[in-house]
């Protein structure tokens, strides 16, 4: 092993950390020009000796972050030939058209914590490009990106979001790759909504995990066990989408890293246990122009204006074909039950939390919508396109306030249901095109062809072992 002492590499205290992440983003905010901010960062890394690699990231069609470590002078020679293998990435290109190219989105730079991630890393997520030089299709953290600048520079549109993100905490390491072997989770404290003393595993692990937060600029608000066992729930600021949709996906690794760093696994099934409260993914979401929330009106039904209203009702009416980007796994469909808290009623409510569309209580900054029927384990890009998409343009025809709040209807109760629902959507079609559309269709029924077609009241092995987030090369062999 390489003695300490004979290495230099970037270590920076937190609070140092935090103000470096913070100007990042108040770049992006700022809207610098990205040929401005790649040579910043290009003179940041050739100029600062104590980094030694360069982590590139990308997002999948079904939601898994893919992480390249790229030797950082390999990177600065390299910039315009970063390929990768795209056929062993499930859900992306076949074998005969497998080359895929990175080209590093230079606004969504971080500097790291040592301690958590390895000292002399930097991270940045990445847009893939196909073999024609194109924005890859099944890349949607680059439709999202190209669909929220058309929407600024057109109509001067910013769409903003704030995710709640719950996750459970279990004992030992990878416990989820395990579970085939274990079946069962073990959890790490059972002392419930707000009762988790002061140095226990879980607040240990939650105080950790909110300072990594902290550094990496995601501006916290609140955090505290959830209402489940072992469970918790880290709350940061809202923000323009497309960083809110690289936070959720830094939120979930540092919190898996910090968990590992314990010998525990912080996971984001959205019901692993049976008989308690499952995990959820609750997307606050609002719209502003000039500075102005467009969904505020002091007046107006529940102080939501006619905007916020009208996409209540675009949003209801797409439920049906929202569902499986919503929820993509067959365990998702177990945190739908009505025991639970389940937001699986297709109506929007200021108070009954088994609404899919909840109005929180708000003022002229923070009033917002907030979809209630988000599973943890959803591809944040896709979710986030769809939703906004859903809201400025859901098609089906208006909505009264009065019929919003009725609902007779229920989201679909299994994840088979949902497929059908998506694959005949015309509106899911159309903004996410045929041939996206029939891939992520047919991930998510290889998936659930793995499992028991009935869900009764156990949970099953397979549901855990062959979910996106969990499954490995040589398992899915084994079937």
């Amino acid at each position: 092993m390489t003695s300490t002492v004979l290495r230099e590499f970037l270590e920076l205290p937190y609070d140092a950390l935090e103000e470096m992440n913070l100007a990042t983003k108040q770049a992006r905010l700022d809207r610098t020009p990205a040929d401005q901010l790649r040579e910043d960062r290009l003179k940041y890394l050739t100029d600062q000796k104590g980094i030694k690699a360069v982590t590139v990231c990308f997002t999948d069609l079904e939601g898994r972050l893919h992480m390249l470590d790229y030797d950082k002078k390999f990177l600065l020679k390299s910039l315009d030939n970063l390929t990768f293998d795209g056929s062993s990435v499930r859900g992306f290109s076949a074998q005969h058209e497998s080359d895929l190219r990175l080209v590093i989105d230079w606004a969504a730079f971080y500097l790291l914590p040592s301690d958590i991630f390895g000292s002399g890393k930097a991270l940045v997520f990445s847009q893939v490009m196909g073999r024609d030089g194109t924005p890859y299709s099944a890349d949607l953290r680059a439709r999202l990106k190209l669909f929220t600048e058309d929407l600024y520079e057109k109509q001067s549109l910013v769409c903003n979001v704030a995710p709640e993100i719950e996750g459970f905490l279990f004992k030992g390491r990878d416990a989820e790759r395990y579970y085939f072997e274990n079946g069962k989770f073990e959890y790490v404290s059972t002392g419930g909504y707000y009762h988790s003393l002061p140095g226990d595993a879980l607040r240990l692990f939650i105080d950790t995990a909110a300072e990594v937060q902290r550094a990496m600029g995601f501006q916290n608000e609140k955090d505290h066990p959830e209402v489940a066992p072992s469970q918790f729930e880290m709350n940061f600021s809202y923000s323009e989408v497309l960083i809110t949709a690289d936070q959720v996906q830094l939120y979930k690794l540092l919190c898996r890293q910090v968990a590992a760093k314990y010998d525990m696994t912080a996971s984001f099934l959205p019901k692993p246990v049976t008989g308690v409260n499952g995990n959820g993914m609750h997307t606050n979401m609002s719209f502003s122009k000039g500075g102005k929330n467009l969904y505020w009106d002091a007046s107006g039904p529940e102080q939501l204006s006619e905007t916020g209203w009208g996409a209540i009702s675009n949003i209801l009416q797409q439920a049906d074909g929202l569902c499986l980007v919503l929820n993509p796994s067959v365990n998702a469909y177990r945190r739908l039950d009505p025991h639970y808290e389940a937001p699986n009623q297709i109506k929007a409510s200021a108070n009954d939390r088994g609404s899919m569309v909840r109005i929180p209580t708000g003022n002229e900054r923070s009033k917002r919508i907030e979809v209630r029927s988000v599973a943890p384990d959803a591809n944040p890009y896709m979710v986030f396109y769809s939703v906004m998409r859903a809201a400025l343009e859901g098609k089906g025809g208006a909505m009264s306030v009065a019929q919003a709040r009725e609902g007779a209807r229920t989201l679909p109760d299994n994840i088979y249901t949902a497929i059908d629902d998506f694959r005949s959507s015309e509106f899911m079609a159309d903004i996410l095109g045929e041939d996206v559309l029939a891939k992520f269709a047919d991930l998510k029924e290889a998936s659930a062809n793995r499992c028991p077609r009935a869900l009764g009241s156990q949970i099953k092995v397979p549901e855990i072992q062959f979910h996106h987030e969990v499954t490995n090369q040589w398992l899915w062999n084994q079937f």
